[in-house]
């Protein structure tokens, strides 16, 4: 049977439009259980309560100017030889618990990093590129939005690694009051995800 050209090219364009809010879901629908299954747990854990809830007291009262330079001295930092932004992120016993559940997850988690409400980051297990991410959808698409809020990246190739993965970012809240207190970021290799 002889299908039109222009037919099947709308058919193909169709079927495409249709199937990708499905995959898109599905891919959701992964993060959503690997979150449940192997997140929550360990961003209640108390190094990191205390870790972004100390950076809070500190970091409450300051205004953009302020953030943005300290952006601006992370990101000259990054790559130098004297580092003590990120030392001070890198170095911490949030940052060394962080880089243990990375350990824990057996290649499933690729990085880690946490904000306080100001989407400064609090501990990483790696250097990320800029301080400040409260700019960022992975910020202000969660904590801004309350306590159950949640940010799934789309499954990217990660250039320096060679190894597809997904980011969801989440809220952290107060486990003794439910309060959001900041966001986590986990990159997670898609494989572990499907």
């Amino acid at each position: 049977m002889f299908i039109p050209t222009r037919r099947l090219a709308a058919a193909a364009v169709s079927f495409a439009c249709a199937a990708a809010p499905a995959a898109a879901s599905d891919d959701q629908a992964a993060m959503q259980a690997f979150l449940d299954a192997n997140l929550r747990g360990f961003a209640e854990a108390p190094e990191i309560v205390s870790a972004v809830a100390a950076q809070n007291a500190i970091t409450a009262g300051y205004d953009q100017a302020e953030i943005d330079a300290l952006d601006q001295t992370w990101r000259a930092e990054v790559g130098a030889v004297d580092t003590p932004l990120i030392s001070g992120v890198l170095d911490n016993q949030a940052s060394d618990f962080l880089r243990a559940r990375i350990e824990a997850g057996k290649g499933s988690i690729t990085e880690v990093f946490v904000m306080d409400a100001r989407g400064l980051n609090v501990a990483t297990a790696l250097v990320t590129s800029d301080y400040w991410q409260g700019d960022e959808e992975k910020f202000y698409e969660t904590f801004a939005k309350g306590p159950d809020a949640t940010h799934f990246g789309e499954v990217e190739r990660d250039e320096s690694t060679g190894i597809y993965q997904a980011q969801i970012s989440f809220t952290l809240t107060d486990p003794a009051t439910g309060v959001p207190i900041g966001a986590m970021t986990v990159g997670v290799n898609a494989e572990a995800l499907f």
